[in-house]
């Protein structure tokens, strides 16, 4: 019975990939071209995002104007993955100071939860929805950040932009509108949600005019009185007020002492270019790992869709992924041993345990010394280009809408282990282990491109790919992120569960059945599935023709744009 099954998703994977023969390139998977621009270029998620941050930039504002001005219209179009009641990670690289900033503006739990709350209560793990999981938002502050040390701009033309679109409505497309009602589903029995995000009492479909005048009315004030407005005036009164009254614990005293925090973005070296993450609590650092190993081998002569290159990722990425789980926290808290996690040292030692033949079954962490998404990324006829991502963490976040603000706070919160003596083990005051993730990649200490990949666990795999893609594979910016895409799931988390079986590989549409046959031979445990494998946008800078190159996600909605 076993093998009829095999056999019949084969021939089901093979029938699918007669479909994505691109005729006129001869490659398995089609490919838009790239859009190439000499004074400026923004790549997001969704056309009319896209087109705000192409409109600071044309009034003369810098990267940094146009990503905070795409991020707040990606609020309001595309709610059902970011917002201003989520967090925020930003890679920046200023053109003046020729150096690389990261931000992390990620918010942390509140004070008054503790552990013992949810061990009294007899929580095994925090639940994804309800005021529980609520942590500070953090994105608000991360953009005032952001604005205070690169911004050109002011804060009112900035967000002017996302305020006018929530006054008068915009179009809510085909593929948002589908993520709405399956959000609209099981969040409508929250406080607010309907008089919000369900005009008529349905969440809206594709080409229905969709207003918030309530966000608009909220964003207006932000650009107004600034970021205090928002921690420690009448928004963070209505939020203290609003969670008490629904059992939660996020309080005024939480948002007013939040703050984004500066960090050095940490890097290896791959084949002679440096890819750039941010550290922990971020994931950025699994990235790097699954680098560090893949290094050890000869990737270019396995060949793009092989299975040796498929399995040798994601062996890799088994073995990133268990110190993902034991490691990564708030470092606040923790004591991460960073340093040795991206070190080739220790790269070559965890390259050794990857048995070319065979897939493991089970993976231990090394012993050492010691959801939804949006992605967006511009740059600027100065040179500045920004990598930037803000998420609620699962899809429109927690449900928790404070009324009269037009926006759902997170539920970041979920992502925290209620493991005693785990380094991401719920503690008051505390950030909660983050999937978001920007990356950037430069060359010779020169900028070359900024991308990223959305997608909780796929982000670092998705990284690590198109790094590979372009690196090994010699792939262009927009086929790197077109290629068929490999998804393993089942590692263990820092939640505290653990892998079981192996795990399982999902592949996209492209990869042939001689390859899948022969990883299915090695022990892999094979799904096909159309969706989970993220969303990509990048940014290329030509130094010789003095031009950028834009690249968006195929997948979704995703638009470059430049002039």
């Amino acid at each position: 019975m076993k093998r009829i099954i095999i056999l019949i998703f084969i021939v089901l994977f093979c029938f699918a990939n007669l479909f994505s023969q691109d005729r006129i390139t001869g490659k398995s998977f089609a490919t838009r071209s790239e859009v190439i621009a000499q004074h400026g270029m923004a790549c997001t998620s969704q056309p009319l995002a896209s087109q705000a941050a192409l409109d600071i930039l044309k009034k003369g504002g810098n990267a940094i104007d146009a990503a905070i001005a795409a991020n707040a219209v990606l609020g309001l179009v595309e709610p059902v993955s970011n917002g201003i009641g989520g967090d925020l990670f930003a890679i920046v690289w200023d053109a003046k100071t020729k150096k690389l900033y990261g931000l992390n503006a990620s918010g942390r739990s509140p004070e008054s939860l503790t552990l013992d709350y949810f061990i009294k209560e007899g929580y095994s793990r925090i639940p994804s929805y309800g005021p529980l999981p609520v942590s500070v938002p953090g994105c608000v502050d991360g953009w005032f950040e952001l604005h205070d040390k690169f911004g050109k701009l002011p804060m009112q033309e900035v967000l002017k932009p996302a305020i006018t679109y929530a006054e008068n409505g915009f179009p809510v497309t085909e593929l948002i509108a589908y993520y709405w009602q399956g959000n609209a589903r099981y969040l409508q029995k929250f406080p607010n949600f309907k008089e919000i995000f369900m005009p008529g009492g349905k969440a809206p479909e594709k080409g229905e005019i969709f207003k918030n005048p309530y966000l608009a009315e909220t964003l207006a004030k932000i650009a107004g009185q600034g970021r205090d407005y928002f921690y420690k005036g009448e928004i963070a009164r209505i939020i203290e007020k609003f969670m008490h009254e629904q059992g939660g614990f996020l309080s005024y005293k939480d948002l007013a002492k939040h703050h984004s925090e500066w960090v050095e973005p940490i890097s290896t070296n791959y084949r002679g270019y440096d890819i750039w993450e941010l550290p922990p609590n971020s994931q950025g650092t699994a990235a790097l790992q699954i680098l560090n190993i893949l290094e050890r081998f000869d990737i270019t002569s396995m060949g793009f869709g092989s299975s040796d290159y498929i399995h040798h990722f994601v062996e890799a990425k088994k073995l990133a992924f268990e110190d993902r789980a034991k490691y990564y926290a708030d470092p606040d808290f923790a004591d991460i041993p960073l340093d040795w996690l991206i070190s080739k040292e220790y790269g070559i030692e965890r390259a050794k345990l990857i048995d070319p033949n065979r897939s493991a079954q089970k993976v231990k962490a090394g012993e050492l010394e010691q959801g939804n998404t949006i992605y967006l990324t511009v740059a600027d006829n100065e040179g500045t280009m920004v990598s930037l991502i803000q998420s609620n963490y699962r899809g429109m976040g927690s449900g928790m809408v404070p009324p009269g603000l037009g926006f759902i706070l997170q539920d970041r919160g979920e992502l925290f282990s209620l493991e005693e003596g785990h380094a991401n083990m719920f503690e008051p005051g505390k950030r909660p282990f983050h999937t978001i993730i920007p990356a950037f990649i430069t060359k010779n200490g020169k900028p070359w491109i900024s991308f990223g990949v959305m997608g909780g666990s796929m982000q670092p795999q998705g990284h690590a790919q198109i790094v590979v893609n372009i690196i090994d594979f010699g792939m262009n910016l927009q086929e790197a992120g077109d290629a068929p895409r490999i998804r393993h799931g089942g590692s263990s988390q820092p939640t505290g569960s653990k892998m079981i079986n192996g795990g399982t590989v999902y592949l996209e549409s492209g990869i042939s059945y001689e390859t899948i046959h022969s990883l299915i031979k090695k022990g892999h445990n094979i799904e096909w599935t159309t969706g989970g494998f993220g969303g990509y946008q990048a940014i290329m800078w030509d130094k010789k023709n003095r031009v950028f190159f834009g690249a968006s996600e195929s997948r979704k909605d995703g638009q470059a744009v430049g002039y």
